[in-house]
């Protein structure tokens, strides 16, 4: 499913494919905890494949990635495997937070707001995401133990990398946007 917006200006776009063969990079690279801060630091919107999550799972992002480690065939088999399941698991958090956010507008769009329902929900949010992060925490723990360290470091320095270029483009993208009337 494509997360891109009709109507979008070029650059809106540019962006957003932008994000896709990056959401494999942020997931391996995360795993020594880079890639989170790396990616709130940019201030970027959610990657897509995930519903948001950033875990765009295999493809030739991934086979690129595990081919800059040298990843055997037996650590490629592995990961994929935990991708997948992550991916499965995943989509059915992406479907309960779904699910609230349609709670939670139907709530707001009511004549009068019932303040004590809508902290329930609000909790209840907060654990759907809750029980999503730990499920994203756990693939990378996973795959952070079928890596080496010397995978790791590699990719936490690819990581460091490809943090400078987004700021730089993203510094770049402001000050086109500054310039433009």
């Amino acid at each position: 499913m494509s997360h891109l917006s009709h109507g979008a200006s070029p650059q809106a776009l540019a962006r957003q494919r932008h994000w896709r063969p990056l959401a494999a990079l942020l997931l391996l690279a995360s795993v020594l905890g880079v890639a989170p801060h790396a990616h709130a630091q940019a201030g970027a919107p959610h990657p897509g494949g995930m519903g948001g999550h950033g875990m765009a799972m295999g493809g030739p992002h991934l086979d690129r990635m595990l081919d800059s480690v040298n990843a055997t065939a037996d650590q490629r088999a592995q990961i994929k495997q935990i991708m997948q399941a992550a991916r499965t698991d995943l989509q059915a958090q992406h479907a309960a937070a779904q699910s609230l956010r349609s709670q939670n507008q139907t709530l707001f769009a009511q004549p009068t707001i019932d303040a004590r329902a809508a902290e329930s929900l609000r909790q209840l949010m907060v654990a759907q995401h809750d029980a999503a992060t730990k499920r994203m925490l756990q693939a990378r723990l996973d795959i952070a133990n079928v890596l080496t360290p010397t995978q790791r470091q590699t990719l936490a320095a690819r990581a460091s990398q490809r943090q400078a270029l987004m700021l730089r483009q993203r510094a770049e993208r402001a000050a086109l946007d500054k310039a433009s009337p």
